[in-house]
């Protein structure tokens, strides 16, 4: 049987023990990640926490409605049963909120339902050696690495959290619509915290007069390390910094990890650019419908 938990009485222990067992495990879901970047969250509970579905929610309107939380990039159902059916959990889900845009996971069994939208992901195996990895690059990726080589950028994996914050700021968050003050706190609580865990890496890029041209945040889980944000100077575009930055990241990441994940984007331009490096696809689902009244559609949460 599934049950709707709410946050403050989830039996935290065998809710992340879930997570940590379930053949669908992402760092994403456990309970001190979304205690941090999602305003409230509740979960789907199949038996003794056999299965669960965490549901990252606000309200606006006085009505509930399902969200998808900046710095989170797969939720979904998480079971200690490969075959578990995840039709189930939809169905409660859809009971309980009229209106919902959650992302699922890549290990969630594809469904074909009007609410469900295929995204991707891209990936490169790093267990073919950064040799071969490197030789996979196109082009356009080896002439970067030859302009950053020539302008001596430097690699800092030590460094405040709150320079990717700042390049950020200064060159993303135009183009990104809705990040708020409470984002960015999230942003940098996430960062601080998975790094004291052990589970989280900055990589800063500097050019030979010390100035800041890149920054990006990794987090590192079982097999899996994943480029969560990143950033570089637009003003300074031909340096091959953000080339640089991924490639110091596939070098020093390659030994210890089987797979980099670049984050994803189901936009072709910047999926392109991450194919650049010989990064394979790989695809998951996203729940989206609205089934609020009309008059309340118009006012969209």
């Amino acid at each position: 049987m599934i049950k709707y938990i709410k946050r403050k009485v989830v039996d935290t222990v065998k809710y992340d023990a879930c997570i940590e067992k379930s053949v669908h495990a992402r760092i994403y879901a456990f309970s001190w990640y979304l205690d941090i970047v999602a305003d409230h969250w509740d979960v789907l509970v199949l038996d003794d926490y056999q299965a669960v579905m965490p549901i990252t929610w606000r309200k606006k309107f006085g009505i509930k409605y399902a969200y998808p939380p900046l710095w989170l990039l797969e939720l979904g159902v998480f079971s200690l049963d490969e075959n578990q059916e995840i039709k189930p959990f939809l169905e409660v889900l859809y009971s309980k909120f009229k209106f919902a845009e959650l992302r699922l996971n890549t290990k969630n069994k594809y469904l074909k339902l009007e609410s469900l939208t295929p995204k991707q992901f891209q990936f490169l195996d790093l267990e073919i050696g950064y040799e071969s990895i490197f030789k996979g690059y196109n082009r356009n990726r080896k002439r970067e690495i030859i302009k950053a080589n020539k302008h001596h950028l430097i690699e800092n994996w030590i460094d405040n959290p709150e320079k990717l914050i700042t390049i950020f700021k200064s060159n993303i968050a135009e183009r990104v619509k809705g990040i708020s003050d409470n984002d960015y706190s999230n942003l940098l609580n996430l960062m601080n915290l998975s790094i004291k865990k052990g589970v989280g890496e900055l990589l800063t890029i500097y050019d030979a007069n010390t100035k800041l041209v890149a920054a990006a945040f990794f987090l590192k889980y079982k097999n899996k390390v994943t480029q969560l944000v990143c950033a570089s100077d637009i003003s300074n575009r031909n340096n091959g910094a953000h080339t640089f930055f991924n490639d110091r990241a596939i070098f020093k990441y390659q030994p210890h990890f089987n797979v980099y994940n670049f984050g994803g984007s189901s936009m072709e331009n910047i999926a392109n650019y991450y194919s650049s490096f010989g990064a394979l696809t790989e695809e998951y689902q996203q729940i989206k419908y609205n089934n609020l009244p009309f008059f309340i559609k118009l006012l969209k949460p």
